[in-house]
């Protein structure tokens, strides 16, 4: 049975191998792969950070540095004790601290570039993250001559058009397939890709390169602008506070028909298959669980976690936005955090509601096609429920949430 079917399906347990930890001298490791994550507090980057370092891990050993703009929290440290992870903290979107933190790092072998900056207006999304990803590549290209890889994580936008385009180009019809040609808008993913393209061959083919295009993402982070989990469990947990239902905010599409999901854990996995596997080299890939959903069913799934009634869409003229239903509620989440005795956070680093609303508000059925990254030798794959209730618990295991 493949690694990447194995984790799909639960058989492959996550375990720390007790000869990869650090210390001196003939005892030392020897790493056969080294990976730089570049955004490791994210959601991807979380998982990237815990399933990189096992034992288990095709192409391993592997030693790992994890970057991010911030310091650790205390809730994120736990995540990696014990694994061969050496967190740096550098701002990537200064040209000058990239290049003093990671043009050191020689030894690097396969980059994972998992970081996103958020700006209102597309123009700025271009620029800010242009420059980010052209001073990691300035920074870490020249001076890693053992450089084989570089993972590039986009997203479902490639298709839809950046959250400033949505309803005003036409999107492509689903399910979105890796062919389909660029939209005509402006949209970073297209300038990321570009610039990851005119890096690549100036090397002539010495290095390679993959693109992933994950569509929402569950998973675990308490820094991501984009953590829908984490979003939902804290609105449950002040609807429970309240003792108000759970109600659904969005539309009726969302709530009804079909939604695809990308299981965090498994966007890990996909990476680290194309940047080991030859026949997943210089391509661009999907990476979705494999399986449909509706919000429907998962509604009351989160509503019984949390202990609430709830209630699904009633019409339009009931719907709102969480990031009206949410203001003013910081005193609340104190409240809660000092009660259940949590990891000390603020409500606008767990809930982001305008990233809730942006996903539950759309008006038509995006979903994407795996077929090619199934023929190209990927199995790996999620239920999209379980995956679900498992990042549920792993905000509570982290006491991130009640």
């Amino acid at each position: 049975m493949s690694w990447w079917w194995a984790g799909a399906i639960g058989a492959a347990k996550k375990k720390i191998d007790e000869d990869s930890g650090g210390g001196g001298g003939g005892g030392a490791p020897k790493f056969q792969s080294v990976g730089l994550v570049i955004g490791v507090t994210g959601i991807v980057g979380n998982s990237l950070a815990e399933i990189l370092p096992l034992s288990d891990t095709p192409g391993g050993p592997w030693k790992v540095y994890g970057v991010s703009r911030r310091p650790l929290s205390v809730s994120f440290r736990p995540l990696t004790e014990g694994l061969a992870v050496e967190h740096i903290q550098c701002d990537v979107s200064d040209p000058d601290d990239a290049l003093a933190k990671l043009s050191p790092l020689t030894d690097v072998t396969h980059v994972f570039y998992v970081a996103w900056a958020n700006r209102i207006v597309e123009a700025e999304n271009r620029e800010v993250n242009s420059a980010l990803l052209r001073n990691v590549l300035a920074a870490v290209l020249p001076n890693a001559p053992n450089l084989q890889h570089v993972c590039l994580q986009t997203g479902r936008k490639h298709y839809l058009g950046s959250f400033e385009s949505l309803g005003k180009v036409k999107a492509h019809e689903p399910p979105f397939r890796e062919d389909l040609p660029r939209l005509d808008c402006p949209n970073f993913y297209y300038d990321l890709e570009d610039i990851l393209f005119e890096e690549m061959a100036k090397r002539d083919g010495t290095v390679t390169w993959s693109i992933h295009r994950p569509t929402t993402i569950f998973g675990f982070s308490t820094y991501s602008l984009m953590n829908l989990v984490g979003s939902l469990c804290a609105y449950a947990a002040i609807c429970r506070r309240e003792g108000a239902p759970l109600k659904w905010p969005g539309s009726r599409v969302v709530w009804e028909d079909f939604s695809d999901a990308s299981d965090a854990d498994m966007i890990a996995e996909h990476q680290i298959w194309a940047a080991i596997d030859p026949y997943a080299k210089n391509e661009a890939f999907n990476c979705s669980n494999g399986d449909l959903f509706k919000w429907k069913h998962l509604w009351p799934l989160l509503a019984r976690e949390f202990g609430v009634e709830w209630v699904g869409y009633e019409g339009e003229e009931q719907r709102f936005k969480l990031v009206d239903a949410m203001k003013e509620k910081e005193g609340l989440w104190e409240e809660i955090v000092a009660e259940h005795e949590l990891a000390p956070t603020r409500l606008e680093e767990v809930g982001n509601w305008w990233f809730v609303d942006a996903v539950f508000g759309v008006e038509e059925v995006h979903l994407d096609s795996m077929n090619k990254s199934k023929e190209h030798g990927f199995l790996g794959f999620r239920n999209t429920v379980s995956s679900f209730i498992s990042w549920i618990d792993k905000m509570r295991a982290y006491k991130i949430v009640p």
